[in-house]
């Protein structure tokens, strides 16, 4: 038995003062209206309306059972209207994950413009690390798709195309020079992770006839400073030690700034997409959607790098010459 769905017919029983006219008002048979009552009756054990052939009339226990449903009916009320709220009114708590570089460029810049639109959600903002996947434990994921495809299941929306870019101080290009070719790097000072050993850069933009293209794999052996943080080669790079490879989400307030200066614009090395993942598509708050749709509003949403057209550094296209292989050491 719905014992919830019994106590709404005794309920409405009671309001219309027969069984045939609360049949009527919740589109029901008559018979079936007296059933669920009885059943009622029987798992209470208890008579809770006196029938007569003219009326109906409470019993002592009924009427205090009609007190309770009523105070029960009305807290169930209340609380599927502020579920139905939470998906239809943006509100309440949202919890995102996200890698901690995009999140200090990227998101807490725009973060002020979200409150404006929506004063009345708050969010938490976990960063601790590289985020490949979604996590279920989060409203919102911020994922970086790299070499390997998405695998889960799960919902996604692409935010944007960033292009990893060679980048360096002016400082330091005007007193280094600025190399026109991968193989000049050769006399650099680099900064690069400790886990990369090779450096592949590929002529011309993405999308580009990549198997006809002029390559150079470099192995970066003069290297100036060696660490996975990010932050840290940004910093490093901003204060002049040397060329790195940044994401152009982390580079480009620089880049605008003219902080940093773009090497090698018409090389490309390698491209991510950033994705907003959210765990399922079904019963969605209203502050997930409204957070996802302005993520996709603000970056675009598009197989494109918005960071670098902002920057008017987008990577040049690839001419029409022959196309060369090779491959050399950064040496000391």
């Amino acid at each position: 038995m719905d014992r919830l769905h019994s106590m709404r017919v005794f309920a409405r029983v009671v309001e219309q003062g027969s069984f045939a006219s609360a049949a009527r008002e919740l589109n029901l048979s008559p018979a079936v209206v007296t059933r669920l009552v009885a059943d009622l009756e029987e798992h209470l054990g208890t008579r809770l309306i006196n029938r007569t052939t003219r009326r109906l009339s409470l019993t002592d226990t009924g009427e205090l059972y009609l007190e309770r449903v009523r105070h029960i009916l009305t807290e169930v009320e209340e609380a599927e209207a502020l579920a139905t709220a939470a998906t239809t009114e943006p509100r309440g708590h949202l919890r995102v994950l996200c890698p901690p570089a995009f999140a200090v460029h990227q998101i807490a810049k725009h973060l002020p413009k979200f409150r404006a639109l929506y004063p009345r959600v708050t969010l938490e903002l976990s960063v601790p690390g590289p985020v490949e996947t979604v996590d279920e434990n989060f409203d919102v994921s911020i994922v970086i798709e790299g070499r390997r495809p998405l695998d889960g299941s799960f919902v996604a929306r692409r935010l944007a195309r960033s292009e990893v870019i060679l980048c360096a101080a002016p400082e330091y290009l005007d007193k280094h020079g600025r190399p026109q070719h991968p193989k000049e790097l050769v006399h650099h000072d680099s900064m690069v992770p400790p886990f990369l050993r090779e450096l592949t850069f590929h002529a011309g933009a993405l999308g580009d006839d990549e198997a006809a293209a002029e390559s150079f794999t470099l192995v970066p052996t003069r290297s100036a400073l060696s660490t996975i943080h990010t932050d840290t080669m940004y910093a490093a790079a901003l204060a002049g030690l040397g060329l790195t490879g940044l994401p152009s989400f982390v580079a480009e307030d620089a880049l605008l700034e003219n902080a940093l200066e773009r090497v090698l614009p018409q090389w490309h090395l390698f491209t991510t997409t950033l994705y907003a993942g959210m765990p399922t598509r079904k019963h969605v708050p209203a502050r997930t959607r409204v957070f996802v749709d302005f993520l996709v509003k603000t970056f675009g949403g598009d197989d494109r790098d918005p960071w670098l057209l902002a920057a008017g550094c987008e990577t040049q296209p690839r001419g029409r010459g022959a196309p060369v292989q090779g491959s050399l050491a950064l040496a000391p």
